[in-house]
C-alpha cells in the first residue's frame, strides 16, 4: 500500500473499536445478569418465607418436626436457585411475642441501646423468661395467638466476577422476614409477673 494513503486506510477499525468497547459491554452485561439473579433470588426468598410463615401459624407448626420440615422446604427453594449453598449459608430464626405491638417495637432494652447487655447496665424482663433478649422477644415458635417473626438470611458469593469493577461487595446477603400470628388453636400462654429491673453480668 502506498504510504501516502495509509492514514486513510480503515482496515481493522472494527476490531480496534470492539476491543475498546468489549470490556465495558461485558461488564455491563454481567452486571445486569448479577443484579437480575439477585432480584429474582430476593423475590423467591420473600415468597417462600411468606408461605412458610403461614404454614407455621397452624397448630401443627408448634411441633418441632413440622418446623424442621418447613425450614427444609425453605432451604430447598433457595438451593434450587443456587445449589452451592450450605446450611450455614441459610440462617433461619424465629422469635415470638405476646402481640403485634411488641413485635413491631422490638428494641434492645439496655441503657445505651447498643443491643449488648454489658456489666453494670440494667434491663427489664418484659416477657418473663428470665433471659436478656436483645429484641424483646423469645426464641422459638411460641404458642396459640403468639406473634412470630420468622426471618431467613442467605449469604453467598456473587455468581459473576464484576463486583470489584463497580464497587460492590463480593458477597450477596439477602434477608426476608414475615410477621404473623399463630392461629387461636388454644388459649394464649399467660406470661405475666412483676417488671423487675435486672443487672447485666
Amino acid at each position: 500500500m502506498d504510504i501516502k494513503h495509509l492514514h486513510r486506510d480503515e482496515s481493522g477499525v472494527a476490531a480496534v473499536e470492539f476491543g475498546i468497547t468489549a470490556s465495558a459491554f461485558l461488564a455491563l452485561l454481567l452486571g445486569g445478569f448479577d443484579v437480575g439473579h439477585t432480584l429474582y433470588m430476593q423475590t423467591v426468598l420473600q415468597g417462600t418465607v411468606q408461605k412458610a410463615g403461614r404454614d407455621l401459624t397452624l397448630s401443627s407448626g408448634a411441633e418441632a418436626a413440622q418446623q424442621l420440615a418447613i425450614d427444609g422446604r425453605v432451604r430447598d427453594a433457595v438451593r434450587r436457585l443456587n445449589a452451592s449453598l450450605s446450611d450455614e449459608d441459610i440462617i433461619i430464626t424465629r422469635e415470638y411475642y405476646a402481640d403485634f405491638t411488641k413485635a413491631q417495637a422490638a428494641q434492645p432494652e439496655d441503657a445505651d441501646q447498643d443491643g449488648i447487655c454489658e456489666p453494670g447496665e440494667v434491663w427489664v424482663d418484659r416477657n418473663f423468661n428470665n433471659v436478656y433478649d436483645s429484641k424483646g422477644g423469645s426464641s422459638g415458635q411460641g404458642g396459640a395467638k403468639d406473634v412470630v417473626v420468622y426471618s431467613v438470611t442467605v449469604s453467598y458469593p456473587r455468581l459473576f466476577p464484576v463486583a470489584r469493577l463497580i464497587g460492590m461487595s463480593e458477597t450477596v446477603k439477602l434477608n426476608a422476614t414475615t410477621v404473623l400470628a399463630n392461629q387461636p388453636y388454644g388459649d394464649q400462654a399467660n406470661r405475666s409477673g412483676t417488671l423487675t429491673p435486672r443487672n447485666c453480668t
